[in-house]
């Protein structure tokens, strides 16, 4: 087998599997380990695949998206986005909770955590932990229905008291969003 076809299969076999080590696919193609670092080398250098602890695995090309929003493709701010950390170490950006929640829904097998930022404090919490707030009456430009995260339940409800709102937990937040989106009785 020649040397593009060695590196097209090795390309498969990373898509199907994620990971690959050396050792195995010089077994899987019948060739020596040094053969699979000389085949490999020319993945490594544009930059299809990388080096891994474990052997080799696939770099994911995105090229215009990574400062975009994983699920609406707006330009995520700071203060609102979210970020989602896959299992295979991946890092998606969203532009505010609303999406990020909504992104979680369609990967949560694929998901091992999620970062957001207190809306007072401004400091990083574990959405899955955090606090929602939905519909509350202050504009902040975002994805609706709204949603404001914050790391205490006390804090909601005092933020609450001024700007209205449904307090809600991770998974309650959710559905709500999709019940808002989505009515049960239909759209108009």
């Amino acid at each position: 087998m020649l040397p593009i076809k060695r590196q097209q299969q090795i390309l498969t076999w990373l898509e199907q599997e994620g990971t690959l080590r050396v050792s195995e696919i010089s077994e899987r193609l019948g060739v020596s380990e040094m053969t699979v670092y000389r085949d490999i080398k020319p993945l490594i250098d544009e930059q299809k695949v990388s080096k891994t602890s474990k052997g080799i695995t696939l770099v994911v090309q995105t090229p215009n998206l990574l400062n975009r929003c994983a699920y609406c493709l707006k330009e995520p701010t700071s203060r609102m986005a979210v970020q989602l950390i896959k299992k295979n170490q991946q890092i998606e950006q969203a532009c505010c909770p609303h999406c990020a929640l909504l992104r979680y829904k369609d990967i949560e097998q694929d998901v091992s955590q999620m970062i957001c930022r207190d809306f007072l404090k401004d400091t990083t919490i574990s959405a899955k932990t955090a606090i929602y707030l939905l519909n509350a009456d202050i504009q902040l430009n975002c994805c609706q229905p709204q949603v404001i995260v914050f790391e205490s339940k006390k804090q909601a409800k005092q933020f609450r008291k001024g700007f209205g709102g449904t307090i809600y937990s991770f998974d309650e937040a959710i559905q709500a969003i999709v019940d808002e989106m989505h009515p049960k009785n239909g759209c108009c």
